[in-house]
């Protein structure tokens, strides 16, 4: 090792010696920094020879697009993708959902460290505003893919490796503006190495846009602050980032009949009268959140063939959402102890804090012939309180108010898991994968809930303990036939625990409680790679036992319920295709077809009996999902062409179509509960230059074009009707004579636009 080491000073010296010590050295510095870097995330991440689907995105194609919108908004045209937005028009809340999964069922790191919320599963992007600018890199795997910290993965795994610092030092301004006031500014800096061993980099960071949707407003403040110390071996990086948002409610969604009578951008969300009977809108109608991230991250290089990687992390959250709420019975806020159940206008806010901390770590060796292996895993704990306070009440009741809290409950999680990965070439271009993980959840709830058992008049209150063990074995092959093919083939068993809402959305509706679900997940692939042409397909069967599927109804603050199915499935083929004919062209295209089924969903009628529906087809899960994207380029002139298109989505799992109803003229008429298909088309336009004497290193301006033909359609809905059986046939029905609010839809925005600019000085 130590002979090695000499001979790589040696030709370093020689090198420098013929061009010049200085370039040489930020060369040598560069590519050491990096490496020692890019340790964070190897442990997790997929490469070329392991079993699985996965999709790369790098600094420079998020940069392409990272204009304000969320990361969803970032991926949606990726394989097997798509994504919602309340406000329509990708900034705000949004979501990801990949193979039909919900966010719930995706696990997402950064740097490793687990970022799902502990009690819902997902990630809340709005609470990282312009996170995308500080990603180095992006990695998407589809399917349960390899093991990783966090929650279980039953659709994806998105994990991020947050930027390198760079050894030159820079300053940045990333400018955006366009339609419905939607802005995003960006300040990033960096010292470059320091004392040829340390370095700062960071942004910061303010995005804020009015929405599509009447009032769906957002106000994104971020930052992103790093650290790092770099030694021939170690690297040392503490991290921080934090995300203030405040956002108008936009969850109520909108019925067609509403729609029918005040627009597509109705929403409803505040809605109340005044003492004369005029229609009004509560202005703090909001959800405020800061969330404040730190990680501690150690690298080390322990001989050519070994490295270690460690951190620790802490996550602070402290928000709350406030609501205006009308004709409220004030028994269920503890306002009415003799129970006259008097009702009265109020505020209320809901507020929760929390903490989020562990450790992760993972040992890799790579002999750089035929065999890399991987000891991982990870200890994590949150400790959640939620509490409810009523501001307001529009007829004083009790001397307490203001801030009378009428609620408090606690839960408490705590995730173990330990991995073991060995990837070995047995045969020249065969490779074996062996991944092996045991996870351990315990899960704790107790206090007074939001919710009143109206049965017995009191409130429901949690005590409950349950805790999982679960072993997570995956296996894989991977052929290189030539330098040009490849073929592999994988199996993976995941399970996944239930989340807080899946018991609280249980507990409100008297199930039983949920239970844990269970995934096998085949997949076959095969890729061609030259330096003209690529192309792939993955063909793929996910078989559930318990999985949780979205019904299409939402609870009080928008979030979809997922409900235990016993039996369904997922089949499906991707494929994948790009062509450089020339230098100034690109061609990427990719599509998924997919048959996703509930086995044996039942209902129940109007009269309490229950029917069988037989397999019908999952919620929110297109049979089609396609994804075109030319790219020119020209000197600094770069357009590109991106159309997708996504077929129907059903918003419940009982394969109806429509439900019936009366309209205001007392005719039978069919409402729909489907998600239409859509075609969509954006434009972008951009060119890069520089101007050296002004000490800009590289300007680049641009436009982009967002559905160029306005296509109107809806990215997320729900449906929640009645069922009967009308001369022996089960239908869906309204709940009530002329009622035409079973189902509501998030409308995406018409054309708009965004203009940017980005300086690097």
């Amino acid at each position: 090792m130590e002979t090695k080491r000499k001979v790589m000073i040696l030709a370093l010296l020689a090198v420098t010696a013929m061009a010049g010590a200085q370039n040489t050295k930020a060369l040598y510095d560069s590519t050491q920094v990096e490496q020692l870097q890019e340790v964070q995330v190897v442990g997790i991440r997929a490469t070329r020879k392991t079993p699985v689907a996965f999709t790369d995105m790098n600094k420079e194609q998020l940069k392409a697009v990272n204009f304000g919108q969320d990361v969803p908004y970032l991926l949606s045209l990726t394989p097997s993708v798509t994504m919602t937005s309340d406000a329509g028009n990708g900034i705000g809340y949004t979501s990801l959902r990949v193979r039909g999964t919900d966010p719930s069922r995706i696990n997402i790191t950064a740097n490793g460290i687990p970022m799902n919320d502990a009690e819902s599963a997902q990630l809340y992007w709005v609470n990282m505003g312009d996170f995308a600018s500080s990603v180095q890199s992006m990695q998407i795997q589809r399917g349960v893919g390899t093991s990783t910290n966090g929650a279980g993965a039953f659709g994806a795994t998105l994990n991020m490796q947050t930027e390198n610092i760079g050894v030159e030092p820079f300053i940045g301004l990333d400018l955006s503006g366009g339609s419905y006031y939607s802005h995003k500014e960006t300040l990033r800096f960096g010292t470059g190495l320091i004392g040829e061993h340390w370095g700062i980099q960071g942004r910061l960071s303010n995005i804020g846009s009015k929405g599509y949707l009447d009032r769906a407003s957002t106000k994104l403040n971020s930052y992103f602050l790093q650290a790092g110390y770099f030694g021939e071996n170690t690297m040392v990086k503490f991290i921080t980032f934090n995300g203030v948002e405040e956002t108008y409610h936009a969850w109520n969604y909108t019925s067609k009949y509403e729609q029918s009578l005040y627009g597509r951008t109705y929403n409803s969300c505040g809605e109340y009268y005044d003492a004369e009977g005029n229609t009004r809108y509560y202005d703090n109608q909001t959800d405020n959140y800061h969330q404040q991230n730190y990680q501690l991250i150690w690298n080390q290089r322990l001989t050519q063939e070994l490295n270690l990687n460690a951190a620790l992390h802490y996550t602070r959250g402290d928000g709350y959402y406030e609501e205006y709420k009308r004709k409220r019975t004030l028994f269920e806020y503890d306002l009415d102890n003799q129970m006259t159940w008097a009702k009265s206008d109020l505020v209320r806010q809901k507020k929760m804090a929390n903490d989020f901390y562990g450790a992760v770590a993972s040992l890799v060796y790579n002999n750089r012939q035929n065999l890399q292996a991987v000891l991982g895993g990870g200890w994590n704990k949150y400790d959640g309180d939620h509490y409810g306070l009523v501001t307001w009440v529009k007829s004083p009741v009790d001397p307490l108010m203001p801030d009378h809290q009428y609620y408090g409950d606690n839960t408490k999680k705590t995730d173990f898991n330990v991995y073991g990965k060995v990837n070995y070439e047995f045969v020249p271009g065969l490779n074996a994968y062996v991944d092996m993980q045991y996870r351990h959840v315990g899960l704790k709830m107790t206090g007074p809930t939001d919710e009143i058992d109206w049965k017995v008049n009191k409130r429901i209150v949690y005590d409950m303990k349950e805790s999982y063990d679960f072993f997570n074995p995956k296996f894989g092959l991977n052929y290189d036939i030539t330098t040009n093919h490849k073929v592999f083939v994988s199996y993976a068993i995941a399970h996944k625990e239930p989340t807080r809402n899946n018991f609280q959305n249980s507990l409100n509706a008297e199930l039983e409680m949920p239970k844990a679900e269970r995934l096998n997940d085949l997949e076959v692939g095969y890729k061609y790679q030259s330096k003209v042409f690529t192309a792939g397909a993955n063909l793929y069967w996910m078989d559930y036992k318990d999985q949780f599927v979205l019904t299409g109804e939402i609870d009080q603050i928008g979030e979809a319920i997922t409900r235990n199915m016993p039996k369904s499935y997922r089949l499906g083929i991707e494929l994948e295709a790009a062509v450089k004919p020339v230098d100034w062209f690109r061609w990427d295209i990719n599509a998924t077809w997919s048959k996703n089924r509930v086995k044996g969903i039942t209902v129940q009628l109007a009269d309490g009996s229950v029917a069988d529906l037989g397999d019908q087809p999952l919620a929110f899960s297109p049979d089609w999902i396609a994804n075109n994207i030319f790219t020119f380029t020209y000197k600094g002139l770069k357009a590109s062409l991106q159309s997708q298109y996504v077929s129907e989505q059903y918003l419940t799992n009982t394969g109806f179509k429509s439900y019936q109803t009366l309209d205001d003229n007392g005719k039978n008429t069919d409402v729909s509960m489907m998600l239409d298909g859509h075609f969509t088309t954006n434009i972008d336009l951009s060119y890069n230059f520089k101007l050296p004497k002004l000490g800009l290193k590289d300007v680049t301006v641009g436009v982009t074009l967002y559905n160029i033909f306005s296509a109107e359609y809806d990215n997320n809905g729900w449906a929640a009707p009645c069922y009967d059986k009308v001369d022996g046939k089960v239908v869906a029905t309204g709940w009530d004579t002329s009622d035409q609010y079973e189902a509501g839809f998030a409308p995406s925005a018409p054309f708009n636009m965004m203009a940017h600019l980005s300086v690097n000085f």
